[in-house]
């Protein structure tokens, strides 16, 4: 017979959950297939055709979804002018177009394509799609995580939206557009200057002429699509996040700005609920009693419900609260009221196969892995932003997040004009806002080693504008040089060798601020050569490999002296005012060599026992100036944890930290604002089961359980019956 728990489970993975279609081409006779790329990983072959099958927005996840992930048509175009001639009515006898894998960059062999970099600027992408007839008499919104750079979607030839700027996820209310139970038709025409001379646009790392540090382009539709029915007023983004006292600030912002009543319903592990209640459009407080903290020791996570009128959504949150204070007379990073040392490396995100596309959630969280078991607690994601699937990984694992800007090309001669600052940091706001609930993430960073920096030190306006955006976070408002000031950080950048938090400190970085942070941006770097089977087999990387800042003969001395610069950061932390570094890199990039991992992640340089004994080092220096694991010790001294603390002191166990500000608010970057509302947190009681024995049902709806559980039972004697 079957069991109740496997009817529970089949009931919980039900179509009402998530369900996801390809795009409207099947792949038998498509005609798509992977291209050869200069190198291929372990996961190139494994992609298939139906590629990042998982819910694309774990902050604002629905239960009805349909993804359009697959097999689309791609067709060059060549100028502004083709936005005249809309492909439609197209379908598989059409003689138009090449299939294309979405999402991928079509400069990418996993496209299927990998378009010539000199044809990119210009792009048609076309499917189509049936939207479930259950779906009509509400609005439909149709989900692009990134498009590189511009967007222009039009529906069944009518234009729905158009959205600059190749890093973050933009929607479209459609409803209005489509046919219901039948076949729709997407089209959507992409701009991609890169880094060409006419356009200054947010590109980082991407140029038309690849060499050395600068690397392949991406352009096209290169994070998940997907379509979602909602309510005629819906939620459009929730801001939420937790502090060191218990304290949350939730933000429920709705489609049509309209002040509704909100339910709010957490579970932790063990699906113990609680509950509260308040309005959308107005940030207010809840306190949740006992909460456990996150770190990246312990990287607790809350499950969270929002519902409002028939729009029920799931998020998460963790609890904890950043800052920076005085510990034993040096400006330190504070987590959760104590001084964190951080230690990472510098993660551009690239893939010799998908170029800005991961080849799965798998591949990507394997870099991550890696990192986490070497002892890393930290990730600098480098002038890129991820899918958000990527911060979900980070925040599970404890991976703290240094998250950077892309910039505007690094010619100097190519700085942007006041339009083009101007449309920068409206990308620079959309990064912050769409990311700021992400427990793992815990610095912002402007801007680069200067580049796409006007001279005037616009950093000065910038740094404000985001603690505007987000107070839980530090700035890090110019990480390497061209520094005036603003910021939480006094980042320097230095190769091979470190010059952290060091008062003769040599130029371009310059000497340490001690009203700052003293952090290590970038160092190390040191490369080591290896077959062409784990190189990016592209001549002009290839040329460029000596530009590596240094190359070691082999893997012993590779080894030995990044053991001898770990040891100087070391000493630098033990006499000096360092607080954190990160080192260059993960892995290889294309005519880079100097990756912990080779580009095709197959060859580890890593001498497992140098460098955890030489990391194990650097934290046990940072303990003895104080420094602890951010876990939050300090709270416990607080008079009563449920409460926001008016002190501007706290103590923890090892030191004392004296708060450059006068209240946890500020300096422990508390999320309770003057403007919020406060509300106590009701637990739920639950007399008919006990969650924690079903973990899956946390992610349900807390007030429906009996609901499904009743369903369950019926299954169950339905099926029982038809067995005798």
């Amino acid at each position: 017979m079957v069991s109740l728990t496997a009817l529970s489970l089949l009931l919980l993975s039900s179509p009402q959950w998530a369900t996801s279609i390809f795009g409207q081409y099947q792949s038998d006779g498509s005609g798509y297939q992977v291209q050869k790329p200069p190198l291929s990983t372990n996961w190139t072959s494994k992609v298939g055709t139906d590629p990042w099958t998982e819910y694309p927005r774990p902050q604002q996840k629905r239960e009805k979804w349909k993804s359009l992930n697959g097999i689309w048509k791609y067709q060059k175009a060549t100028s502004f002018d083709d936005l005249q001639n809309i492909p439609q009515n197209l379908d598989e006898k059409s003689n138009w177009g090449k299939s294309v894998m979405i999402p991928s960059c079509i400069e990418s062999g996993l496209s299927g394509l990998q378009v010539p970099l000199k044809d990119n600027e210009f792009s048609w992408f076309q499917t189509k799609f049936n939207v479930p007839q259950e779906w009509s008499g509400q609005n439909l919104l149709i989900n692009f995580g990134a498009v590189d750079y511009e967007a222009t979607v039009f529906i069944n030839g009518k234009k729905a939206t158009n959205h600059k700027g190749g890093y973050t996820r933009f929607d479209a209310e459609i409803s209005s557009f489509v046919e219901y139970g039948k076949d729709n038709e997407i089209a959507v025409f992409v701009h991609d200057p890169s880094d060409s001379e006419d356009y200054v646009i947010a590109a980082g790392k991407q140029t038309k002429n690849p060499s050395h540090i600068f690397y392949t382009p991406c352009s096209g539709i290169w994070q998940s699509v997907f379509i979602e029915p909602v309510p005629r007023s819906y939620i459009q983004r929730i801001d939420l996040s937790g502090d060191m006292y218990g304290v949350a600030t939730i933000n429920v912002l709705t489609s049509d700005s309209s002040s509704q009543s909100i339910k709010i319903s957490v579970s932790d592990a063990q699906g113990t609920a609680y509950e509260s209640t308040g309005n959308s459009d107005s940030p207010f407080n809840f306190t949740l009693p006992n909460a456990k903290l996150w770190s990246p020791d312990s990287p607790n996570l809350y499950d969270v419900t929002v519902t409002m009128g028939d729009d029920v959504v799931q998020t998460y949150t963790g609890f904890r609260s950043l800052g920076k204070g005085d510990v034993q007379g040096t400006i330190r990073p504070l987590l959760n009221g104590e001084f964190i040392f951080t230690f990472g490396t510098l993660d551009q995100g690239y893939w010799p196969d998908g170029i800005y596309t991961p080849p799965s959630k798998e591949a990507m969280e394997f870099d991550l892995k890696y990192l986490k078991e070497l002892g890393f607690n930290m990730v600098r994601k480098h002038i890129k932003v991820e899918t958000d699937l990527f911060y979900r990984a980070c925040d599970e694992m404890g991976l703290l997040v240094i998250q950077d800007m892309p910039s505007t090309t690094a010619r100097k001669q190519f700085l942007p004009n006041q339009a083009q600052q101007d449309q920068w940091v409206e990308e620079l706001k959309e990064l912050v806002n769409l990311h700021k609930s992400f427990p793992s993430i815990y610095t912002w960073v402007i801007f680069n080693e200067g580049w796409g920096q006007p001279t005037d030190g616009p950093e000065t306006r910038h740094a404000p504008m985001v603690k505007d955006l987000d107070p839980t976070r530090l700035i890090d408002a110019t990480s390497g040089w061209h520094d005036h000031g603003a910021g939480d950080y006094s980042d320097n950048h230095h190769y091979p060798d470190p010059q952290c938090g060091m008062l003769n400190a040599e130029n371009p970085s310059g000497p340490y601020d001690p009203s700052r942070i003293g952090f290590q941006g970038e160092f190390g770097g040191l490369g080591y050569n290896v077959s062409i089977d784990h190189l990016w087999n592209d001549p002009k990387a290839i040329k460029s490999i000596n530009e590596t800042y240094e190359i070691d003969e082999t893997l012993e001395k590779w080894n030995s002296r990044s053991r001898d610069l770990l040891t100087m950061l070391q000493s630098q932390i033990s006499t000096h005012a360092c607080s954190g570094a990160v080192w260059t890199q993960t892995v290889d990039v294309e005519g880079e060599i100097n990756g912990l991992m080779t580009y095709d992640r197959n060859l580890d340089r890593v001498d497992r026992g140098i460098w955890k004994e030489a990391i194990q080092n650097l934290f046990k220096a940072a303990a003895a100036k104080g420094a602890t694991n951010g876990s939050g010790s300090a709270k416990e001294n607080h008079n009563n944890q449920s409460n926001v603390a008016t002190s501007g002191t706290s103590s923890s166990a090892s030191n004392k930290v004296n708060n450059q500000n006068n209240s946890p608010s500020s300096s422990f970057s508390s999320t309770s604002t003057t403007k919020s509302t406060s509300n106590t947190i009701t637990k739920i009681s639950r007399t008919f089961i006990d969650s924690s024995s079903l973990p899956l049902l946390s992610k349900l709806n807390l007030l429906n359980l009996n609901t499904y559980i009743y369903i369950t039972l019926l299954f169950s004697m339905l099926i029982g019956i038809s067995i005798l």
